[in-house]
């Protein structure tokens, strides 16, 4: 299953125009909240030069892409995790995806509403946030209730109730559940309770068509950057209505008109690698004449889970992996050339799959 980034924010930010055009998948946009009210999901291909690269070496009879999904979750009031607006939806969709891309309206225009009457980013920001953190008080506050009485009978629970009520501590200060763990221990602590302030999150600020070529000097952009180095938090930026322009153009259209706009890539390609980045994530390929393929992992994991990517079965079976580099195969001309010239490696279990490579597993008696 693709990975999952949600698109939150206030109604009225952009998040349907931007997930509309960096998806094609149609979800309704329109200038009233709560036009989004169940999470409309779009699947996207992770652009990679070096996947057409390998198909014209290898010239398979099809070639397949990595995908990654974006999940556009329902506009937020100041009082979702009370159950305002659709405060429990929202939360509950939220809980379900790996990072969160918090929209940020970043322009002003009378002609599209904004909640509060007024557009102010930090204040936008401010309110996702504190009820983000007022939602995950409550489902510790739950959680330590629980472990507290299964402490009476079991003592070795007693480390998880003082950082659950260290956790509350922090949560109290307005900050994310992401700066409590102060251990491996309470790490692995809070990846089991899902709260919404452990995820990665990326502030997207979404200006004016005609504030994009100086966008990275607005004031409006300067204050979410400034926020968002308090969060150790990422920071794209992207015209919502641009995209939306961008989606509607074929290739060639396209790079003419990101020309013309002084980009190098689209937002969707710059987000879609962002999100990547969010969550430490790396491409391997596999490669043969029935397939050329783009696969999915998280730095740090080793050959044997890399393969279960491909099938369960085969991070059982494993046995070994041939593998080349990217780099390798590019500078030698093919697969098969970079394999003569003895660019080729056999790596065996313990093994760390780096970005680029292309792989080709052994598994059982293959």
């Amino acid at each position: 299953m693709p990975l999952q980034a949600g698109i939150v924010g206030l109604p009225n930010v952009g998040k349907s125009t931007l997930f509309n055009a960096i998806t094609a998948a149609g979800a309704e946009a329109a200038n009233y909240p709560f036009c989004t009210i169940d999470p409309n999901v779009g699947v996207v291909e992770v652009p990679d030069s070096r996947l057409g690269v390998l198909e014209g070496f290898i010239k398979p009879r099809r070639t397949i892409p990595t995908a990654f999904e974006f999940v556009d979750i329902a506009g937020l009031v100041r009082g979702a995790s009370k159950g305002e607006g659709l405060g429990n939806q929202f939360l509950s969709h939220i809980r379900e995806v790996d990072a969160i891309i918090e929209v940020v309206r970043c322009f002003e225009d009378e002609e599209v509403a904004h909640v509060s009457g007024g557009y102010d980013p930090l204040k936008d920001i401010e309110t996702v946030n504190l009820e983000l953190i007022l939602a995950d008080y409550a489902s510790i506050e739950r959680q330590l209730e629980r472990t507290i009485k299964s402490a009476r009978g079991d003592r070795s629970l007693e480390p998880e109730v003082e950082f659950q009520r260290h956790l509350l501590t922090v949560l109290e200060g307005e900050h994310f559940a992401f700066r409590a763990p102060r251990s491996e221990l309470e790490r692995q602590m809070l990846s089991r309770y899902q709260l919404l302030t452990a995820k990665p999150i990326l502030y997207v600020c979404n200006v004016a068509e005609d504030q994009l070529r100086e966008a990275d000097t607005l004031p409006a952009v300067e204050k979410v950057r400034a926020h968002a180095a308090t969060q150790d938090a990422e920071v794209m930026v992207v015209s919502a209505k641009v995209e939306s322009e961008i989606a509607a153009l074929d290739e060639e259209e396209k790079a003419e008109f990101l020309r013309d706009l002084g980009l190098e890539e689209s937002g969707l390609d710059r987000l879609v690698h962002a999100a990547y980045h969010l969550l430490g994530l790396g491409t391997f390929f596999t490669g043969s004449e029935k397939e050329v393929r783009a696969w999915t992992f998280h730095h740090g994991w080793k050959a044997p889970r890399c393969a279960g990517q491909i099938h369960t079965d085969f991070e059982k079976l494993f046995i070994r992996v041939e593998v080349t580099s990217y780099e390798d195969v590019e500078a030698c001309g093919g697969l098969a050339a970079a394999r003569e010239a003895g660019r080729m490696r056999i790596e065996g279990k313990d093994y760390v799959m780096q970005d680029g490579d292309v792989c080709y597993f052994r598994i059982g008696g293959s």
